[in-house]
């Protein structure tokens, strides 16, 4: 289980060292090294929990067994901060093997030389990624032909809703659609004889725990740039339906001042107290991780899984999801590329592997062969995540030279605009496309 944070902070990108990729001086490593012979890698991830650390051990000693030659020295609970500085700075005690949670950050890996291009790797040991990884996975794994890192299970984004609550509104199946969503959003929205909510359909609130806009956003298949790499929101009608759609849903149950207020008792996102594990909200945004959280912590209500709602315009494409996850990669340092392949290949490509890891810390599989595994778990809740991972609807965000820091612009816009301060919403995307270029600019100068 292991839930996505959101990108908070610009600042938080430029402590990291993942603004300017012009920094970036990566020491040289070697791609000539003999892989049969006896070497000890150092794989840095980051990994934490204790039963996620645990798949991480299980996963390294079934590698060394199947390669005795060689021999895996762990890190845990590594930033992406962290790694980049160690790469920086090279030498003997840099990593050979890296993953990460940040798929957004995946354009600097690549544009600044410090992850290595993964193709030669692939081409010289039969390794054929079209066949391998579904197509949206291996977009946010590359960047401008850079292949420089490879998907390391995947998570899906979906709906949570309460079956009580929609049986107790007379509503029969979770919404398909975002005119149906802001109908039951309404219908199950309940208020105290004050006046004041006690229970919200759907917070569409974007700070919210998981409601990162590019997550709902993703419902609609928008395109963040063009083919010169330029941003395009204010050009693309489905960025003002998307912003349309939020506020209809807001105003459906209150306005944005009454869901703000009623956001504030919330608890937090990873307690007994978040909002839809105290039937606060009936339906709820979030990843596949919440459904084992849902079961341990015994939820006193019937609740079930469904794709999000999509545009009524393309109701088609209903299955559809956001999709990110971790990435593995070889540093550019590591003398070491060919033994480094040899687990990145075995972690991200070998199926019994990604299946028996995708089950044990309850992500999404990331390979064509582990999607469709017998072996994967069965568990309907899961399963959704799974369909939508595999949906060719689904979108991930695109990587960006400077990281996420358009997924930052994005947001800060988009709080305004929830809160009504954008009265010209043309104009505002068409700065914020001005915005995202100029941040672009500047990280490749």
């Amino acid at each position: 289980m292991r839930p996505r944070m959101r990108i908070c902070l610009s600042a938080a990108l430029a402590g990291a060292g993942l603004i300017l990729s012009g920094c970036a001086n990566p020491s040289v490593g070697s791609d000539r090294d003999d892989p049969t012979q006896p070497v000890t890698l150092k794989f840095w991830h980051g990994w934490s929990n204790t039963a996620e650390v645990k798949a991480i051990d299980d996963s390294i000693a079934r590698f060394e067994k199947l390669h005795p030659n060689i021999t895996v020295k762990t890190v845990n609970n590594v930033s992406d901060a962290t790694v980049n500085q160690a790469l920086r700075a090279g030498g003997d005690d840099a990593p050979d093997v890296v993953s990460s949670f940040t798929t957004n950050n995946v354009g600097q890996y690549c544009s600044s030389g410090m992850w290595v291009n993964l193709d030669p790797f692939m081409k010289k040991t039969g390794v054929e990624k079209t066949k391998v990884f579904p197509k949206t996975f291996l977009d946010y794994t590359n960047y401008q032909g850079n292949q420089c890192a490879l998907p390391l299970l995947a998570d899906s984004y979906g709906l949570y809703y309460n079956k009580d609550a929609f049986r107790e509104a007379g509503i029969e199946r979770p919404p398909r659609t975002m005119s149906e969503f802001k109908r039951d959003a309404a219908k199950l929205t309940k208020r105290k004889p004050n006046g004041s909510l006690a229970r919200a359909g759907f917070v569409p609130n974007f700070r919210l725990y998981q409601n990162s806009p590019d997550r709902l956003f993703a419902q609609w298949g928008p395109k963040y740039f063009d083919g010169e790499g330029k941003a395009r929101l204010s050009k693309d009608p489905r960025s003002k339906q998307f912003f349309a759609t939020q506020r209809e849903l807001i105003a459906a149950q209150g306005g944005y001042a009454a869901l703000e207020k009623f956001r504030t008792t919330f608890g937090d996102e990873m307690s007994s107290q978040s909002s839809f594990m105290t039937q606060k909200a009936a339906m709820h945004l979030d990843g596949e991780w919440r459904g084992l959280m849902l079961e341990e912590g015994k939820a006193k209500f019937d609740w079930g899984t469904a794709p999000l709602p999509v545009p009524d315009d393309q109701a088609d494409t209903y299955g559809r999801g956001f999709l990110t996850g971790t990435v593995a990669g070889i540093a550019h340092s590591s003398k070491h590329q060919n033994a480094a392949w040899e687990l990145v290949k075995f972690l991200t490509t070998d199926t019994d592997q990604v299946v028996r890891f995708a089950n044990a810390i309850h992500n999404v599989p990331s390979t064509f062969a582990a999607l469709k595994s017998p072996k994967l778990d069965a568990d309907p809740a899961f399963r959704t995540f799974i369909d939508i991972a595999r949906n060719p609807h689904s979108t991930a965000l695109p990587p960006s030279v400077n990281g996420g820091q358009y997924v930052v612009s994005l947001q800060d816009f988009s709080y305004d605009v929830e809160a009504g301060k954008v009265p010209d919403l043309d104009r505002g995307l068409r700065e914020l496309d001005a915005q995202i270029d100029t941040d672009n600019l500047q990280s490749v100068n």
